[in-house]
């Protein structure tokens, strides 16, 4: 038998199959990977430990007293404060989703990674759980109320939550989720049901199309399609078995089509929020705004905030594309020496006013999810200090919820983290341990009752937002040891992409951003006050979110969320543009993400991308 010619081989089909395969296997191996509990517990003297823990079970589920101890037992033999609980008969649609999110062999370290779980069963200890603020006396929830306790248990126990499959453990009930049920869940694991639904759709399609048109090769991508249940989770060596996993595969392709149907239907059916919070929020913007945006912005100044020169012009005027809440908003920039900053500037009430339900409240998960995706560029940023010092303190000044200083410890682990910022996240840092002290308020004010006292001092992603950047730099000079260190990472206004992405160029971050500073001026600032650069980097800085995030801010301009409560109200004409703009953005999401691959090799091979980052050591006296 010959093969067909390169030429001739269906590309669309050969992809599919490539990565229906590679998924059949990666899945296969993380499942083998999830401890199974022993039926008895182990007893190495008498009956394992069960004091200062506790199950935390969905309704209709109820595990025995062997399942509970074995648990326990596992959880403290391994180090765990957390363990998620899969039932032995988890429902194959329910255990390939969660194969897909979860890598066993890393869920641990993964200390950003988020809580994921079947929704069933969740052990805990009670310290975690009181720090958490989660009474385990309460009702009795259901699987994407568990699912939710789960992301937020994981964030009190980052290196120290764990899966395992629990022989004697049963669902309970129906297995798969439908409609708003499913919708619910996947809102509850920080998923958009939305999105998820059309591309679900969107591949069935596919599929069937190659089916037809590609021949064996189509039939082959729809075929292992098809059978990835039972590939997976068949088999007499499965951990799980689950209810009527042939029934289950026989039926995929239709049951997939009915859940994504139903499951973009009761999306488009949700109502609006109308809860007492969200009804108190809107009842304040109303008030806010009823006077007016104009009172939110200073007088225009006339020089450059940084070197006083009166040769200024405007960069980009943009609306706040970021919550789409009213105003507009100039960046101007010096002739003389490149700083571009927001002019006018906004007031201490126009923060307020700008910055509320973006990092808590009402954004603050959509916040913390995006933070907790940076791990790589939290690691690059600890790294960086690797050849120059060992510190026992490091203050992280504008750490937020402290995704950095709990990522940081991977790398050092030795080292005390603290962190300060104006939000109320910096105390929930606090709780979660992610900070040993969390500071709440402006660095300047508390820089005299922190002389000396760390050695190295970070401002990531921080100068850019405050009003005066030169006194924060005076305030790091002030709180860091003689040889202390001071990190910086800022966006690069002398970036390409900021010319070619015109006012859609994310880290223009309006009206957030009040500063942005070219490298040379930072440098020549530093000096000033008796800091010597000891690396910098352009390349490694680089965010890989330029044409992703220019999709992202133009979708919200043509179409703002119809819910948001400083808005003039949902109607259902708000509603279908909004959901009609999500769905057509969805390649041009896609596209995005495939240019900024590109972008961010690029910008690492010639060392300039959109951000810059600084070391600088302060001088001994």
């Amino acid at each position: 038998m010959t093969r067909p010619p390169l030429s001739r081989v269906p590309w669309t089909s050969a992809v599919l199959l490539a990565a229906l395969g590679a998924g059949t296997v990666r899945a296969r191996r993380r499942l083998r990977a999830i401890p199974v509990l022993p039926v008895t517990p182990p007893a190495a003297a008498g009956v394992p430990r069960a004091a200062g823990w506790r199950l935390l079970t969905a309704r209709g589920v109820d595990p025995d007293a062997a399942t509970f101890l074995a648990a326990c037992a596992h959880a403290e033999a391994e180090g765990l404060r957390v363990l998620d609980l899969l039932p032995a008969d988890l429902a194959a649609e329910r255990a390939l989703g969660l194969l897909r999110l979860v890598d066993p062999a890393r869920y641990r370290q993964d200390r950003l990674g988020e809580g994921r779980g079947a929704g069933f069963a969740v052990l805990a200890t009670e310290e975690v759980l009181a720090r958490a603020g989660v009474d385990p006396g309460g009702p009795r929830p259901d699987p994407a109320e568990l699912l939710a306790l789960t992301r937020r248990l994981k964030e009190y126990a980052a290196d120290a939550t764990g899966l395992a499959i629990a022989p004697g453990l049963s669902c309970g009930g129906p297995g798969e989720p439908r409609g708003a049920v499913r919708a619910a869940e996947l809102r509850a694991q920080g998923l958009p049901p939305g999105a998820l639904a059309a591309a679900q759709l969107g591949g069935l399609a596919l599929l069937a199309g190659v089916s037809v048109r590609q021949g064996r090769w189509g039939a082959a991508a729809a075929g292992l399609y098809w059978l990835q249940p039972y590939l997976v989770l068949g088999g007499a060596g499965s951990p799980l078995r689950p209810a009527g996993l042939g029934r289950a595969t026989a039926a995929r392709p239709v049951r997939s089509l009915g859940a994504g149907l139903r499951t973009a239907s009761a999306v488009g059916r949700e109502p609006a929020p109308d809860g007492a919070p969200d009804a108190a929020r809107a009842a304040a913007y109303r008030t806010g705004l009823a006077a007016g945006t104009e009172r939110f912005l200073e007088p225009r100044r006339a020089d450059c905030p940084w070197c006083g020169s009166g040769r200024l012009s405007v960069r980009v005027r943009v609306p706040d594309l970021l919550q789409g809440k009213p105003g507009r908003f100039t960046l101007e920039q010096c002739g003389d020496c490149g700083h571009v900053f927001q002019n006018p500037r906004l007031t201490p009430e126009g923060l307020e006013f700008y910055y509320r339900d973006f990092y808590d409240g009402r954004g603050g998960e959509g916040a913390g999810t995006v933070f907790g995706r940076l791990g790589a560029a939290y690691r690059g940023r600890a790294e960086m200090l690797l050849p120059h010092a060992d510190p026992a303190s490091w203050l992280d000044v504008g750490t937020g919820h402290g995704h950095f200083c709990n990522a940081a410890r991977d790398v050092w682990p030795r080292t005390r983290f603290d962190g300060l910022d104006m939000g109320d996240g910096v105390r929930e840092a606090e709780r979660r341990g992610w900070v040993e002290t969390g500071y709440l308020g402006q660095f300047p004010e508390f820089a005299s009752k922190l002389v000396g006292q760390y050695e190295v001092v970070s401002m990531y992603h921080y100068l850019e937002h405050t009003r005066d950047p030169l006194a924060e730099l005076d305030a790091a000079a002030a709180v860091l040891a003689p040889g202390g260190f001071l990190a910086i990472e800022l966006p690069d206004p002398e970036s390409r992409m900021a010319r070619l992405l015109g006012p859609a160029w994310l880290p223009w971050f309006q009206p957030q951003h009040q500063h942005l500073v070219p490298a040379a001026n930072l440098r020549e600032a530093l000096a000033d006050r008796g800091f010597t650069v000891v690396a910098e980097e352009h390349g490694p800085a680089h965010q890989g979110n330029d044409f992703f995030g220019a999709v992202a801010l133009t979708a919200t301009r043509l179409a703002p969320d119809p819910d948001r409560p400083w808005g003039p109200g949902p109607t259902p004409r708000a509603r279908l543009l909004a959901h009609a703009v999500r769905v057509a953005a969805l390649p041009c999401f896609a596209t995005a993400a495939v240019l900024d691959t590109l972008r961010s090799a690029a910008a690492r091979r010639t060392d300039g991308g959109n951000a810059y980052r600084m070391l600088a050591r302060k001088d001994l006296p």
